[in-house]
């Protein structure tokens, strides 16, 4: 009689110890040494929990207990006509990359725009020789990883990802797109996205990064994104987030602005389970702008979380923020937001507001703004509201014969497009308010899970 024994199932941390190993026979031996930095530091971090302050309000507990494996091939590859649902216009300069891999194929699609001379666009891993030493500069400089888990984990899993370089003096007229599609594999999968996007002195562009998956699959994204900004120069950013309803998505944004750049960034989540978007801003010279938008809309037992850092460390810099966020059924968000102003830092002007509205009694939003002043000839303000429909308004539309659903989602977009009304790129706005249109039928945001 032959005894059967079962191999123990592994953990999660034995899986990622296994994961990284098998990526190291894989990626580029330039990258070993930060990435197995990166994965000690955050062995010695491990995941944060609700006692940590800034995740008291964002239980990250079913990412560390799932059994996630670095994402594999997927069973079904997206085939060129499935992008039509993510690109926002034929005219415009496109990477793709599936369950974390660059896909050349489907990047080049039927009809590839020429780059302009001056724009380096590619993937991490098949970045050429002569940017090396530029990536090598940046890579992992300004999204630190010493306290923050999910950074290091990024950073530990660094393989593949793209790059973006905009040479001195080039403008782009044609938005950049770095779609991001994720397919159900052999096991419930994780990804891990890096984005370095690099505009050089009196140069503007603009970039998009799209996040997306199915539904009814379980997967985890956890995106890097390091935008560094030079002198008189702008970028136009987008980040997108469908992701499926049974998504995690984590993501963080570094940007570090030289002398009198201008940055406006946009978020907008339209999907998935568990989203947490970090944004960090380093304002670190004079005459320097940034702005900060983000709209998201959440249904069924959605949780968004969307926290914020701006550093004001040099004088005469403006920022604004405004996030405005649409909650229904069980749905959960939360702002967290900073702004720091440094000694010396005067003429600083910084305005930071965060607006929820309610849809149902059980559906719970979380406010928590921050002021740090350290200089006394600056202007600095925030607001946070949270609220339902106005009544008043309802019945006014009513009684002129809109219907109650109808006169419902016309107040809820006009909510919401305070901040849309910030896209300067018509294609982009045209979308994104075509895709909040679309979460509201009858009055109602019915597409998330719960």
């Amino acid at each position: 009689m032959t005894t059967m024994t079962t191999m123990p199932e592994m953990s999660a941390t034995d899986l990622l110890a296994t994961d990284f190993e098998r990526l190291n026979g894989v990626a580029r031996a330039s990258l070993t040494t930060l990435r197995r930095a990166a994965f000690d530091r955050f062995g010695q971090l491990g995941y944060p929990t609700t006692r940590h302050e800034q995740w008291k309000y964002t239980s990250v507990k079913p990412i560390a207990e799932a059994a996630l494996r670095l994402a594999d091939a997927p069973l079904t590859p997206p085939h060129q006509r499935e992008l039509a649902e993510y690109v926002f216009s034929d005219d415009e300069h496109r990477l793709v990359f599936v369950n974390g891999r660059f896909d050349p194929a489907l990047s080049a699609g039927a009809a590839p725009l020429p780059l302009p001379r001056g724009v380096h666009l590619d993937s991490l891993a098949n970045a050429p020789p002569g940017n090396a030493a530029t990536i090598q500069s940046h890579l992992a400089r300004h999204a630190g990883y010493d306290d923050a888990a999910f950074v290091a984990l990024n950073t530990a899993f660094l393989h593949d990802g793209a790059f973006i370089r905009i040479e001195r003096g080039v403008v782009v007229e044609k938005p950049i797109h770095l779609l991001f599609i994720t397919r159900p594999g052999h096991a419930p999968g994780v990804v891990h996205p890096r984005v370095l996007i690099i505009v050089e002195d009196n140069a503007s562009a603009t970039v998009i990064e799209t996040y997306a998956g199915p539904d009814g699959s379980k997967y985890f994204t956890n995106a890097v994104t390091e935008v560094v900004v030079g002198e008189k120069s702008s970028i136009d950013h987008y980040r997108i987030g469908r992701e499926g309803d049974g998504a995690f998505h984590i993501s963080r944004l570094n940007l570090h602005q030289s002398r009198s750049s201008n940055v406006t960034s946009h978020f907008a989540t339209l999907g998935g389970a568990m989203v947490r978007n970090e944004i960090n801003a380093v304002i670190d010279a004079e005459g320097c702008n940034c702005d900060l938008y983000g709209v998201y809309a959440a249904s069924g037992t959605q949780h968004v979380d969307n926290h914020l850092r701006v550093d004001h460390l040099k004088p005469h810099c403006n920022s604004r923020e405004l996030f405005k966020g649409i909650l229904d059924r069980h749905a959960t968000g939360v702002f967290r937001g900073r702004i720091f102003v440094a000694p010396g830092a005067q003429k600083t002007d910084a305005k930071q507001t965060s607006r929820s509205l309610l849809l149902s009694d059980t559906a719970r939003a979380r406010s928590a703004p921050q002021l740090e002043i350290f200089a006394d000839d600056v202007k600095c303000t925030h607001g946070a509201t949270i609220g339902q429909l106005d009544e008043d308004a309802m019945f006014y539309m009513q009684a002129r014969g809109i219907s109650q659903g109808d006169a419902r989602n016309m107040l809820i977009f006009a909510f919401a497009n305070e901040a849309l009304a910030e896209v300067r790129h018509q294609p982009i706005r045209t979308k994104l308010e075509a895709l909040l249109w679309q979460r509201l039928p009858h009055g109602s945001l019915d597409r998330g899970p719960g």
